[in-house]
């Protein structure tokens, strides 16, 4: 049996260990890649810390990472869309409930894909650009199209003027921001959205309308300005803060449903000695409240919300239909660029927890990635 390299978490609140793992064999839906640049998302550094109370069912040692992007070295008997030397990217699902993340995690040399959640990398995407799209791609696409969240047409579909309205996104330089823009552009919806003032023009060019700046005190009456009378189809909210600036702007605008992609406070009471994190039951007790005060009052605003979890588009049609239909296309029409920009910290496997410590110190509007 062939082995390699991989970078495991040998166990909760520890630091990535290196390893040697048995490479596997694709199952019939899978391709297996060899791994040429991963991009780090903070869900990496918050399984790491807390995953006894976050991913209780997260065996260690396991295999995090989410965004891959390498080459297909072997096909499962029923792939038909990749071959052998193709070179691809896509959305690694390992640490989910009933995955195996020895075999479906990204930090390693090789791992197994599947291939409704893979596309083809075209030729003028480097392998640090494409690691950027799977997880905040992916978690973009479940905001807005999942019935369960916004549920709006996706890009292609057939609509009508009346039909079309404004998606509000708090949050549009973050990584789930800066695809959900496109997407929703793609889509034939308006945007408007929050960023700093450095990042607003970014934001602009890649399809927002008006971009208000969330730091100021009269951002959610500008953002309600920035609809200006027209029909607001949801809203997705994206970091602290963001739910009530969201629900209040919704109540405002006649709005009714709200993808929640953050928590309701701040996570940088996590920030700190990976190996001394410090007590999580309260940092979550915190969390839980908000959550429910926030639902609450969504209720009583009758509004819908819901938080998205980004990889349950592996469950369903609309994930075959993003990465083997859509992404596709708007890469090959240059509707969907590689957002936000890589920023490569290093190489090789032994990179990966300085790399996850620099995500979890903070970027703005770039994403991390580590060549492999």
């Amino acid at each position: 049996m062939p082995v390699h390299a991989a970078a495991t978490l040998p166990a909760p609140r520890t630091a990535l260990s290196p390893a040697t793992l048995e490479t596997p064999m694709p199952a019939a839906d899978e391709v297996l890649v060899r791994v040429s640049a991963v991009a780090i998302n903070p869900v990496d550094w918050v399984i790491q810390g807390t995953g006894r109370v976050t991913y209780r069912w997260l065996r260690t040692p396991a295999v995090l990472g989410s965004d891959v992007a390498g080459e297909v070295v072997a096909v499962g008997a029923d792939v038909t869309r990749f071959h052998v030397g193709q070179r691809v990217f896509g959305l690694a699902t390992g640490t989910d409930r009933g995955r195996d993340p020895l075999r479906e995690g990204a930090f390693q040399d090789y791992t197994t894909l599947l291939e409704r959640l893979t596309a083809p990398t075209p030729e003028n995407l480097s392998d640090e650009e494409a690691a950027v799209f799977p997880l905040g791609l992916s978690t973009a696409a479940c905001a807005l199209f999942q019935p369960q969240h916004l549920g709006l047409r996706m890009p292609g579909d057939p609509a009508s003027a009346a039909e079309n309205g404004v998606v509000a996104i708090w949050g549009g330089s973050t990584s789930v921001g800066m695809n959900a823009i496109q997407l929703a552009r793609a889509a034939g919806y308006d945007v408007v959205t929050t960023a700093s003032g450095k990042n607003a023009e970014t934001v602009r060019s890649l399809g927002a309308g008006d971009v208000v700046d969330h730091r100021s005190p009269s951002a959610v009456d500008d953002l309600v300005a920035a609809v200006a009378g027209r029909s607001v189809v949801g809203a997705v909210a994206l970091g602290a803060g963001s739910t009530d600036a969201c629900l209040e702007v919704l109540s405002r605008t006649g709005g009714k449903r709200l993808a929640m992609a953050s928590t309701p406070i701040s996570l940088d009471s996590l920030v700190g000695s990976r190996r001394l994190f410090p007590a999580m039951l309260p940092v979550f007790a915190r969390i839980g409240l908000g959550t429910v005060r926030s639902n609450l009052r969504a209720r009583r605003l009758g509004i819908r919300a819901g938080f998205v979890w980004g990889s349950s588009l592996r469950d369903d049609a609309m994930g075959p239909r993003l990465w083997g239909e859509v992404v596709p296309r708007m890469l090959a029409e240059g509707a969907l660029r590689p957002a936000p920009a890589p920023l490569v910290v290093g190489e090789g496997l032994g990179a990966l927890q300085d790399a996850l410590d620099r995500q979890r110190a903070g970027v703005s509007a770039q994403k991390v990635v580590v060549r492999l």
